[in-house]
Parts: structure tokens; sequence; C-alpha cells
């Protein structure tokens, strides 16, 4: 039910093209916990006759039962509509909604005001174009009030109206209304925030909502609806150079070869000259088509199809910018990440990164600080956990085309996907790109890999011990060299243990360290296979994200799984370094296959049955794997 007009019994077709290119405005609530979020935005939808009968009459009811207002309707009832919700008169979820007035449409999120809902008001945010702040006129500017205002600065969010909530309950008073503007304008002013307008609110009685409060003529500000009606927005992308994402080469006949896509900064008309990146092609701009026709031009916000003069190679995932005025290309950046999972971040692991239509590899370098965002502290960090914000460097598998964050929400955003379960784990927003990321190239050098291996008589490659502590990995492994070095294979071997004691001494036993450890394995065995050498490798290296990274790390076919299957009860049996008996008595944490997790090969080059076979008879399997594949005669 959209907001009620003259127009719609009077003329329907006109109303429904006035409706059609209203403006849409985007906007968040944020605050304390209790300070009326959920109210207000109850309040504007039934000011602006969004509430059916039907929806009105289960509000009463509800109202009745768990409302929080006495004889009063609860507003709230409205938004939070989940149980958990209702019963503990809080907002969990980011409840998502839609009305509309005479002048403008509206999509507004109520997000939670818990610390522990960190990342639901971050997704909130990400498209939101003002932000409204409660603030409790009785309790005044809070932690958690300066907590989301500092979020709403690093999200982007340059326009705020703080709506000073409750009014009723302090007597109207001025004094107090302006002990909160100073109060919060200090703060606003550290954190960067200039663009603030106060509104004396009360959002159960209605008080300078929709119609001013005959309680406040003090105030002669606008009411909130005014406001949010009349605000401008996206002043500052559409005046920006022209960006678009290309979302999908269009190409229903042989005549036409377009670029689809949504522009996220600027404008473009026919004859503009463009450049697409990362390949850094130029052309010009032929026409502009969309389904009712071509366009002279193309605005942001606009979803188009592009047609260029020449014909160039571009597909999903690049970029079209202004030819004067392109993006930065990069593949090393400084960021924020908002954790957003409940696993925590992994420095060193292989995740996915989306921005914008482009999705590519990515590692995250231990954080280098992270932010307290209650008192705004730079806290020393070797991971994220859920909820958790921090700055760290990443490093991409390839270049992208980007802008810092603070001069393109679209192309300066991004979002961080686990590789194995596809899930969203985390977000972020460009900082800018590292100076290494430009200074940085390869070498050419005279010797190759292929030069060394023939001058070993054999290929080179991997082979990779995998399993549980105890298992046998170091002394299959051992076997193995020793039978290589008899045929004159070159070879060289990395133990777990070894290692610790020089490469990776710093590291410790927690995930974060672990991932560490076999990262920076993966990438010595890497260097040593371009040496032309057998490298055997024997780590228990419980992930298999990390062992696909060092799989990863050199051609195909150089690398051989080799999972030593050793049920965990056999291998405490053994227990030959006196490990489990430990772990079991608490005095090792982080052990695995006690209190850290073992994730086994799902499908392994070679499997070794340790129950089955002797630990010379796994070495001549190997063996045997290595002479089927040609690494060795």
């Amino acid at each position: 039910m959209a907001h009620v007009s003259d127009l719609i019994a009077v003329d329907i077709d006109e109303y429904l093209t006035s409706h059609q290119y209203k403006s849409l405005l985007r906007f968040i609530t944020c605050g304390s916990v209790d300070d009326g979020k959920s109210t207000l935005i109850g309040r504007l939808l039934y000011e602006s006759h969004m509430v059916f009968e039907d929806h009105l009459a289960q509000l009463e009811a509800d109202s009745a039962k768990v409302g929080t207002q006495g004889t009063d309707l609860d507003f709230a009832l409205l938004l939070d509509g989940l149980t958990a919700e209702r019963e503990q008169g809080i907002t969990i979820d980011v409840a998502y909604r839609f009305f509309s007035t005479e002048k403008r449409k509206f999509i507004v999120a109520d997000t939670p005001g818990h610390e522990q809902y960190t990342r639901n008001m971050v997704t909130g945010a990400s498209t939101a174009d003002v932000a409204v702040l409660m603030v409790d006129a009785r309790k005044g500017v809070l932690t958690q009030t300066r907590r989301h205002s500092y979020l709403v600065s690093l999200l982007g969010i340059r326009k705020v109206v703080v709506a000073i909530n409750k009014m009723d309950l302090v007597d109207y008073s001025e004094e107090i209304y302006n002990a909160i503007v100073t109060e919060f304008g200090e703060f606003a002013e550290q954190i960067g925030l200039s663009d603030i307008t106060y509104v004396p609110v009360s959002a159960l009685k209605g008080d300078n909502i929709v119609e001013y409060s005959v309680a406040t003529p003090w105030y002669d500000g606008p009411t909130l609806m005014t406001y949010l009606e009349e605000v401008p927005v996206d002043d500052d992308v559409a005046a920006g150079p022209f960006r678009m994402p290309v979302q999908w080469v269009n190409r229903p006949n042989l005549d036409f070869r377009g670029f689809s896509g949504r522009i996220v900064g600027g404008s473009i008309k026919p004859g503009d000259p463009i450049r697409v990146l990362p390949a850094g092609t130029t052309s010009t701009v032929d026409r502009i088509v969309t389904m009712d026709g071509d366009l002279d031009v193309a605005v942001a916000g606009q979803s188009v199809t592009i047609t260029l003069t020449d014909e160039i190679d571009a597909s999903r995932g690049d970029l079209m910018c202004a030819g004067d005025a392109p993006a930065e290309v990069a593949d090393q950046f400084e960021a924020h990440v908002v954790w957003m999972h409940e696993d925590e971040m992994l420095p060193g692991r292989p995740y996915l990164l989306k921005v914008g239509t482009r999705t590519m590899g990515v590692t995250i370098a231990h954080p280098k600080y992270r932010v307290d965002v209650n008192s705004l502290e730079h806290l020393a960090a070797n991971t994220l956990e859920l909820n958790e914000i921090g700055v760290c460097n990443l490093s991409l598998d390839r270049p992208i085309p980007f802008d810092a964050y603070a001069d393109n929400r679209d192309t300066g955003s991004f979002v961080i996907i686990d590789k194995r379960t596809q899930n969203t784990v985390g977000a972020g927003m460009l900082h800018f790109a590292l100076r290494r990321s430009h200074n940085i190239h390869w070498q050419d050098v005279r010797v190759d890999k292929a030069a060394r291996a023939d001058q070993n008589n054999h290929q080179p490659g991997v082979v990779w011990f995998t399993g549980l502590s105890g298992s046998g990995k170091s002394t299959i492994a051992n076997i193995v060299e020793s039978k290589l070095h008899t045929l004159g294979v070159r070879t060289y071997l990395l133990d777990g243990d070894n290692v610790r004691h020089g490469l990776n001494r710093d590291l410790g036993f927690t995930d974060a360290d672990r991932v560490e450890n076999i990262r920076r394995i993966a990438e010595v065995s890497g260097l040593m296979v371009d040496a032309g050498l057998v490298v055997l490798v024997s780590f228990i290296s419980p992930f298999r994200a990390e062992r696909r990274l060092a799989r990863e790390r050199v051609e195909a076919g150089e690398f051989i799984e080799v999972h030593v299957d050793t049920p965990l009860d056999i291998a405490e049996e053994r227990d030959p370094k006196g490990l489990y008996a430990k772990a079991r008595a608490g005095e090792l944490t982080n052990f695995t296959g006690i209190d850290s997790p073992y994730e086994a090969p799902e499908s392994p080059e070679i499997r070794v049955d340790t129950a089955a076979m002797t630990a010379e008879e796994a070495a001549d399997q190997v063996i045997a794997v290595l002479r089927a594949r040609g690494t060795i005669s």
C-alpha cells in the first residue's frame, strides 16, 4: 500500500507514472539498545499509511500481548518479526521496510544495537545513503551511540540525522537537547562526520516526526520526514568519474555486441572515450542501449548496455571507466576488514574476494590492528573474530581495477568468501594500493626450471605427506628420500619439527599459526621445485585449504598428496613424543586430533594404510607412483 494520493481517484495513470519516477532514499536507523529505532520506523510506516487494516488489528493485539507501551500501540512490533525479538523487546536481525510519500520512496533498514550484531548493522548500512542515529534524551550519548557513529563513518555514510528521542520523558527540555547536540558534535568531529542534522522527537507520541510539535516551540529545524524527503543523495557518485562493472557481454546476434552493467559512478554519453581495466584497452562509446530505446546520456544508478566503436576484448568482471579518469589497478591493498563468521579469520589462508562483478583469490595478512568499536582504540591482534573490525593488508592473485572506498563505495568495497563452503565470511573497504604492488615485477632469469630439471636428469615435484601426529609420516618420508638418493635423484626433506627450529620458530599452534606454518612451507617447496628438486614435505598440515594452496603453488602434475592414514587410537598408542598424553592431560592445547580438527584428504594421489603395511612398503608405493608419473625413471 503506497502513500495515499489524490491522483489515485483522479488519474491513476498519472499517479503510477509519478510514483515510478520518484527518487529513492535508502537509510538506516541505528543507536543504543532501547533508543526507539523500531518504534520510529513503525511510526513512519503508520504516518505514511503503510499499515494495512489487518496488520493494524494484529498490531493492536500484539501490543496488548507483548508490547512495551502499556495501552498505546507498540510500533516496534511492526519491525521485530522474529519471535525472539518480540519476546525480548530487542532487534536482532536487520529489518527492511518500504514506504513512500508524495515526494519520495524509501527503503529503511532497522539495525540491531547490540555489539554482537555488528555484522548485521554493517550489512544494513552497506547500501544506505543516510543514517538516522537514535539518542535517548534521558541517557544522552552512550558508548553504543559512539560505536554506531564510528561504523557509519567507516562505511562512508556522510549524511546523518541525529534523532534525539523520548523528548516527552524529559519534558521537551531544550537544555537537554542542546547538551546532547554539543556532546555528539564534539565526538562527530573526531571521526569525520560533518553533515549532521539534529531533530528532537518522540517516536511514540509522534512529535516532530511528520508534523511539528507544539511542545518544542524552540526548535526551528525540519521534521524528520521533511529531512528524509528533501535530503539530496548520490551527489558525489554522480559527479565522480564514470564507472561501470561489466556484468554481461550482450551478443544476441552477429551484428550486435554490447557490454551490460549498472553504472556505479559518473555519467556517460555517445562519443565519450572509455578505458577498460585491467587490460587498459581504450575505445569510444557508440550507443547507450536500453529496453526503452537509446539514451543520449546515462547516469549512476542506471542499468544499460554500451556499444563501442572498436571491437575490443572485454568480459564480465572488467571495469569500464572514463578515458581521462580511469580507476587504479593493483593486486595488494590496505583495507578495513569486518569479520562476519563464527570461525575466526585465518591470516595466510586462501579465500575468495569479490569486488563488483569480479572474483579472485586473496590471502589476508595478520591485522595491523583491531579497532575497539566502543572506544576507537587500536589494539594488537593476530586474527579477527566474529563482529571484529581490523586493518589488514590483502594480496590478490591478479591485479584488479578499484577506487578507494572513500571515493566510490561500489568499486572500493568487497566481500570475502570461504573457498570450500562458498559462505560469505567477511566484508571490507579498500583504502589504497600498497606501493610495492606497483614496484615489484617478475625478473626474467636465464636458467629456468626446465634447464635445472634437464641437468638433474629427472622432473621436479612435491611429495606432501599429511596425517596425524604419530602416523608415521616422517619415517616414510625418510625412507623415500633414502631410496631416491640411491637412485641419484636430487631431493630435500622438509620436516614439520625441523623447520620450527628456524624458519617457523616464531609460530605457535593456534589455527592461525598453523595456516601460516603451511603457507611458508608451500612457498619454500615451490621455490625448491623451481630449483629442480623432488621435495618431500612431512607436516600434519591439518587443513585442506592450506594443502590446496601448496598444490596450487606448483604446476599441474608436480604435486603428490600422500595421506598417511593412521587411526587416532593407533597414533595415540604409538605416541613416540608423549604428546597425546600431554594433550589428554590438558598440558597441550590445540593438539590435532584431540582439541583441534584434522581434515583428511578427500582424494589424495596416494593413501597409505599404516595399519595394513609397513613403512618400507609405503615408501615403495610412493616410489612406484613417482616412476609411473615420469618424475623419476
